[in-house]
């Protein structure tokens, strides 16, 4: 199902050329009483939905605005479950401990990167690997099959209200736990910047965010569009609009989630950097 019942403050940023920044879609003058929808969450998911709403006012000019922040997906459950924002955005699955009557509606799926200094391209990481350098067991790259380099690993993770840090400990990590030592960053791009600038670093980021660092294979499989796509590769998880309580049928955030979910305009954005749910 698309949809499915689980139960900060919004900073607008205009943006009018620059995807990057993630903020205000602009829209034509003639559309100053548009309704406005907002968003806020996931660091991951909002490169998705600025183009989304980009589309989307492309596709129905004059007919909505948006508003986009960040701050993790917790930060977006938080916001659209108090009424501070229309829509959050998730990276992480609905959780027991969710406020009620929230509708989480998948929009995409995505995948997560182990990611390395470019100076120490390893070629592919086994799910022990992972567990035993993100838990801090293995702590040297001389310890480490395939690493170029030698001297303390840096370990770099997500904050606690990541969607991406969740999806990650499921994921990759099951029952064991990230090391304490680990340098947790607030958004993929710090973690990207990291990566790039520290030759003993390693961490995780959205494939959105792999340019300028390298991407190891994951039990022998790349970590790119096709295998995402086509299911082979493994580490693959969910992105999410969530609402609170279904949107009336007809409304302008039932006819944008409607919009992403189904259209083959949406799906071929979607599709440049993640995977489409149809």
């Amino acid at each position: 199902m698309k949809g499915t019942t689980y139960m900060s403050n919004l900073r607008p940023v205009r943006i009018c050329v620059a995807l990057a920044a993630v903020g205000v879609i602009a829209v034509p003058a003639t559309a100053s009483a548009a309704p406005v929808i907002t968003m806020s969450g996931s660091t991951s998911v909002a490169p998705l939905a600025a183009l989304l709403a980009r589309g989307y006012v492309k596709s129905y000019p004059g007919k909505v605005k948006f508003k986009l922040a960040q701050g993790g997906s917790d930060v977006g459950v938080a916001d659209v479950a108090a009424g501070r924002v229309s829509i959050g955005l998730s990276s992480r699955d609905p959780k027991s401990s969710d406020p009620g009557g929230l509708v989480f509606n998948k929009v995409a799926k995505d995948s997560i990167c182990i990611v390395t200094n470019s100076s120490n391209p390893i070629t592919s990481l086994s799910s022990a690997q992972i567990k035993a350098i993100f838990s801090g067991s293995v702590r040297n790259w001389n310890d480490v099959s395939g690493s170029n380099k030698s001297g303390t690993i840096d370990v770099i993770v997500r904050t606690a209200a990541s969607g991406t840090q969740d999806a990650f400990q499921k994921i990759f990590m099951g029952s064991s736990s990230v090391t304490g030592v680990a340098s947790a960053k607030s958004s993929n791009g710090l973690i990207q910047q990291t990566v790039k600038s520290n030759p003993n670093a390693i961490g995780y980021v959205s494939f959105d965010f792999i340019s300028g660092v390298h991407a190891s294979q994951y039990n022998g499989v790349a970590c790119n569009l096709r295998n995402s796509k086509s299911g082979e590769y493994g580490g693959v998880r969910n992105f999410w609009m969530v609402t609170r309580g279904a949107p009336r049928i007809g409304n302008p955030i039932w006819k944008f989630i409607k919009w992403s979910q189904n259209s083959s305009s949406a799906a071929k954005i979607t599709g440049k950097h993640w995977v489409p749910i149809n």
